[in-house]
């Protein structure tokens, strides 16, 4: 045969081999399976209006004419003559909020349910989807040949089901922040092949299982962020092969185990803020190889131990706020080089140690909380630390400027200490994101060029003796500063206005500005809360605070404002405290200031200021508001629980509108020292979550509402002052209420809480001499003389110009006035 003919029968000899060889492609039914899922995943998205759909550029090469093992995010593995699905991918597929609304995304749990069908996956991730609901159980039993499950940052609910736990091929599984309750079940013992176990930032509580200690292949265990309870089980000694074990943010009590420093491998211990208690274990010195040691926020005591600080390895050291305490004599010789170092509340006294500053690789410092003086030494500003936490201690002088020149510093918290002086100009030359150097004595001028500070997020200067008349730094439109506090301090002129439209708060409550409110406040629209009182402001109220429509705190209390208050203040929807008490306001309570939302409605979510992304606490100063017949403040932190309006001291007029009874959530109602006239609405019953309510000083007629029985959370009273008449409301609540300083000087009230029979009704009171019963009455009616209102001078000057008579407009102009001089 001549080799072309040969040439020719070998090659289609190869042809008829190739041609009769199976196609090697997933399975039909698993193509089916995961086009259905993608099906399923689009139609959860136009549920929740997400303009996202359209770039599910991962999803594209899904098509029902294409082998799914070529599609991305799959992985399939050959099982004789055709592929099947091992491993999906399939993080992060799912936006985080739509892009119209900002409201998040939710996608129902029994998405996955075509996903269980393919019983030949090994890999499964479906992290980062928003993924809601209770886990398909009996789905998730199918898939017993999984070696990697991850369906962490998601919102799964429910108790964890025992199927889960049903592959003896299991050697990673992460269920880390959803919200999984109940109990940990031991049944996840059964995965002794487990080396990665992750059911971290959850709502599961009960004692750790000591079932733990089955699991001998363990290298990380992460049990943090839940609410476990209990000791830490001993068992977890005998996890030898232990490399993170993460225990923090629970419930825990009691001593650590004795010999958890004898783990072999541990390399990071992290038991951070639970309740543990005893000593630190020596047997920790053992851990050659640990570089992460976390025991802060506990009530370990004794003597914090030197050798910590000759572990070779460690990095990240916090230690503090426990009931630990230094050693001021030691001598301390590190043999680590640092990162992260908190001794928080550990009794460190004198100059900052001067050990620190052959810490070179120092990002983190927090030595707050102890009994620290000196000054703020050159070379700790010379280390160019990221975050410096020296707040609460007795550090003096004035700040070094090359602390500013630093590009390192993000976070420099030095407040309630002594320092003082000036800010030094360098402070434009930083690239900080929070600045809080409240409760100091600086002063002097904010410098101008603190604008310059692009990255600065959180300004606190308050309460210092910083001054300035219209000198205050402008920043930039763009500017990323959200939280200022400039309270308690003798800063002057104009209200500030230069600042980002990203300013969530601004806090200038305690100065000395002056003149009308600027229009300039509206180009602020996110801006929340506004505090500005007790200041020397002027002028009506203006119908243009209706556009700053993210207001929900609004404090103008102890001004000088006149006129009325406008009906579009309704405009602000989510207003949930209004305090305008203490200026000179006149005219009636507009009947549509009984319907903004934030009032009505409880709060569903908790939008203040959070330290997630910081490891130490941020604090802010607080509201302060007449609060139980006293000033009292508010933490900035858990504003979002209160409902508040206060009008109180001003010169209003005419009927309480009935529509205020529709403020539902409102916890203070202050209409006190007014001129208010007819009766009280009977929609009052319906404030359900009322806990003080002052109608004192007015013209307030008629009887008191049968409804206010129906008000169960009322715990402080005073009706004192008015024209009221007849029976006192009965019920458990009022019934404590039986002060005669809640309603004294009215014209004929009785009841069992003032002791005084109502007419017809069975009199169950001893006989009593009639000038007994002349000293009682003359007892009740005055007993009101000593109620505080305000301050004391401002209760001195109300009883200098007529204690039982309405004084003149004139007249309350003037002790307004009065009392603002005193």
């Amino acid at each position: 045969m001549a080799p072309s003919t040969l040439l020719i029968t070998n090659l289609i000899a190869l042809c008829l081999f190739i041609s009769s060889k199976p196609r090697q492609c997933c399975p039909v039914d698993q193509r089916q399976a995961l086009l259905l899922f993608k099906a399923l995943l689009i139609k959860e998205l136009m549920q929740n209006q997400s303009s996202m759909i359209t770039s599910l550029d991962e999803l594209q090469s899904w098509d029902s004419s294409s082998d799914c093992c070529k599609w991305n995010r799959v992985a399939c593995n050959v099982h004789g003559s055709s592929k099947r699905v091992s491993g999906l991918n399939l993080y992060y597929l799912v936006p985080l909020l739509t892009s119209s609304s900002k409201s998040q995304v939710v996608i129902d749990s029994s998405i996955l349910t075509p996903l269980f069908g393919l019983t030949s996956l090994t890999l499964l991730d479906v992290s980062y989807n928003s993924i809601q609901g209770d886990v398909p159980a009996a789905g998730f039993g199918n898939l017993t040949k999984l070696v990697h499950l991850d369906m962490s940052y998601n919102s799964f609910s429910g108790s964890i089901p025992e199927q889960l736990f049903g592959s003896r091929h299991m050697q990673y599984l992460d269920l880390s922040s959803n919200f999984f309750s109940g109990m940990l079940s031991g049944a996840f013992s059964e995965l002794r092949g487990l080396e990665y176990l992750n059911v971290g930032d959850n709502l599961l509580y009960g004692q750790i299982p000591i079932e733990f200690g089955y699991l001998t292949e363990l290298r990380t265990l992460s049990l943090g962020k839940n609410k476990f309870s209990g000791g830490i089980p001993s068992s977890v000694l005998d996890l030898r092969k232990l490399e993170v074990l993460d225990l923090g943010n629970n419930s825990l009590s009691g001593n650590l185990p004795l010999g958890i420093g004898t783990l072999p491998n541990i390399s990071t211990l992290c038991l951070s803020r639970n309740r543990l208690t005893g000593q630190i274990p020596e047997s920790i010195q053992e851990a050659r190889n640990l570089t992460v040691l976390e025991l802060d926020n506990n009530m370990f005591s004794g003597k914090i131990p030197t050798w910590l600080f000759d572990l070779p390895e460690v990095q990240i050291l916090n230690l503090g706020g426990n009931r630990l305490s230094w050693d001021n004599r030691a001598d301390v010789v590190p043999k680590c080089q640092l990162s992260v170092l908190s001794l928080r509340s550990c009794g460190l006294v004198g100059p900052i140690p001067t050990w620190l500053s052959n810490q070179a690789g120092l990002n983190f410092l927090d030595l707050s909380e102890n009994e620290l003086d000196d000054g703020l030494p050159l070379w700790l500003a010379e280390m160019d630390i990221g975050s410096i936490i020296l707040s609460d201690n007795k550090l003096s002088g004035s700040l070094p400027p090359r602390l500013f020149q630093s590009k390192s510093l993000s976070v420099l918290a030095l407040s309630r200490n002594n320092f003082s002086g000036e800010l030094p100009e360098s402070i434009g030359e930083a690239d900080m994101m929070m600045l809080m150097l409240s409760d100091n004595n600086f002063s002097g001028p904010i410098p101008p060029s603190l604008s310059k500070v692009y990255r600065l997020l959180l300004l606190d200067l308050s309460r210092n003796m910083f001054s300035g008349d219209d000198y205050f730094p402008t920043f930039g439109p763009d500017s990323f500063l959200a939280y200022v506090d400039l309270s308690s301090n003798k800063l002057s002129g104009h209200i500030p206005t230069g600042f980002g439209r990203g300013i969530i708060m601004l806090s200038f409550g305690q100065n000395e500005f002056s003149g009308p409110l600027p229009q300039n406040l509206t180009s602020l629209v996110s801006l929340g809360h506004l505090d500005l009182n007790e200041n020397k402001i002027v002028g009506e109220l203006p119908a243009f605070l209706s556009q700053l429509t993210s207001l929900q705190v609004l404090s103008l209390r102890n001004n000088y404002l006149s006129g009325p208050i406008p009906s579009t203040l309704a405009n602000l929807t989510q207003l949930q405290i209004l305090d305008l008490s203490d200026n000179v306001l006149n005219g009636s309570i507009p009947t549509s200031l009984g319907t903004p939302k934030g009032m009505v409605y409880s709060p569903d979510k908790i939008s203040s200021l959070s330290s997630a992304l910081f490891s130490f606490p941020i604090e802010l100063e607080d509201l302060i508001v007449n609060w139980k017949r006293s000033k009292q403040g508010l933490s900035r932190y858990d504003l979002d629980f209160y409902s508040l309006l206060d009008l109180s001291s001003n010169e209003l007029s005419g009927e309480i509108p009935a529509s205020i009874g529709e403020l539902k959530s409102l916890k203070l109602l202050n209409l006190s020292r007014n001129q208010l006239s007819g009766s009280i609405p009977m929609s009052f019953g319906a404030l359900a979550s009322i806990e003080t309510l002052d109608l004192s000083h007015n013209d307030i007629s008629g009887e008191i509402p049968p409804t206010f029985s129906e008000l169960q959370q009322i715990n402080n009273l005073d009706l004192s002052y008015n024209k009221l008449e007849g029976r006192i409301p009965e019920s458990p609540q009022l019934d404590r209420l039986n002060d005669p300083n809640y309603y004294g000087n009215n014209h004929g009230l009785c009841g069992e809480q003032i002791q005084v029979p109502c007419p017809g009704a069975p009199s169950t009171a001893q006989p009593t001499s009639q000038n007994d019963e002349t000293d009682e009455q003359f007892s009740w009616e005055a007993a009101a003389i000593g109620f505080p209102i305000g301050f004391i001078v401002s209760v001195l000057a109300f009883y200098a110009i007529g204690y039982f008579t309405v004084a003149s407009h004139s007249t309350r102009r003037y002790d307004h006035w009065r009392r603002r001089q005193l």
